[in-house]
């Protein structure tokens, strides 16, 4: 004997899903809110791609809501290994300091070694230090001198918090996690995917033979042009370094107000009535 049902005016054999129909051995008969409210039932739900692509979704949205009004930004990543007796600890602290006082907030990755020491340096200095973690199972959380931190599932949202709310990167000495968040930034430039980015390559004989392989091989060999090699500078001054920066921020606003300027010039050629007689008369119209 089949259910009785709760709407007579319909069939047992049909039930809606949101906008979906199902019928005949496709009825389920529970709904999608009491599944939800009951809390029996296997969990493995939870590890489905669809549910991933929510998990995804909420990074992107905690991430920008985070960062929407941190304002100019350098990020700066370097090793997780760098001990405190390090000469680069203390670049990186610096760095963090310097860029402060030029009127930059600091993002790195949250970790420990370069990332620390930056982060101490800006917060120090009385800026804001931002700290983007990654959850590893050998990484203990945020360091100590991030002020605003979000811990991430998936590299690719955390990369993507790291180049929309950056002006620019400072590569210290590091390790494949590094190397991955530096071509990146220098990918993105490559392809005009992001405007004016510069990037600091700070130390000179650890950077040295990756650049001279870039130079001989893969320009040599075609696979890049002259053009990408301009893409970064390689240094060991901080202050060096912190001009670039300035001065390419600097240039950067001015080609942003150039565009403006010339996109204003535009919409009121299109609006002048004497010009816009001028060219319709020019096509013979």
């Amino acid at each position: 004997m089949s259910e009785p049902s709760i709407h007579p005016d319909r069939p047992v054999g049909q039930q809606q899903r949101g906008p979906v129909t199902m019928r005949r051995n496709q009825v389920q008969h529970s709904t999608s809110e009491q599944r939800l409210l009951d809390s029996r039932g296997p969990s493995d739900w939870v590890h489905t791609d669809p549910w991933r692509v929510l998990r995804i979704q909420s990074e992107f949205i905690e991430g920008f809501g985070m960062l929407a009004e941190l304002g100019a930004a350098i990020s700066v990543f370097g090793s997780a290994r760098t001990k405190v007796d390090d000469p680069m600890y203390g670049a990186a602290e610096e760095f963090g300091r310097k860029l402060v006082e030029a009127g930059y907030a600091v993002i790195t990755g949250g970790g420990p070694g370069v990332m620390e020491a930056a982060n101490k340096g800006a917060s120090e200095a009385g800026g804001v230090s931002v700290g983007l973690g990654i959850e590893l199972p050998f990484e203990n959380g945020l360091n100590e001198w991030v002020d605003i931190g979000m811990n991430f599932r998936y590299f690719f949202t955390r990369k993507t918090m790291f180049v929309k709310y950056a002006q620019g990167f400072v590569v210290m000495p590091g390790g494949f996690g590094t190397l991955d968040e530096m071509f990146e930034a220098l990918t993105l430039a490559q392809t005009r995917k992001v405007t004016s980015f510069p990037v600091v390559l700070f130390g000179t004989s650890y950077w040295g033979g990756l650049v001279d392989w870039l130079r001989t091989t893969m320009l040599e060999d075609g696979k890049i042009s002259a053009a990408d090699l301009e893409m970064f500078v390689v240094t060991d001054d901080v202050d060096e370094a912190i001009s670039y920066i300035v001065k390419a921020g600097e240039l950067a606003d001015e080609a942003a107000e150039e565009a403006a300027q010339e996109a204003a010039r535009e919409v009121d050629a299109a609006n002048d009535p004497a010009r816009r007689a001028h060219r319709l008369g020019s096509d013979g119209s």
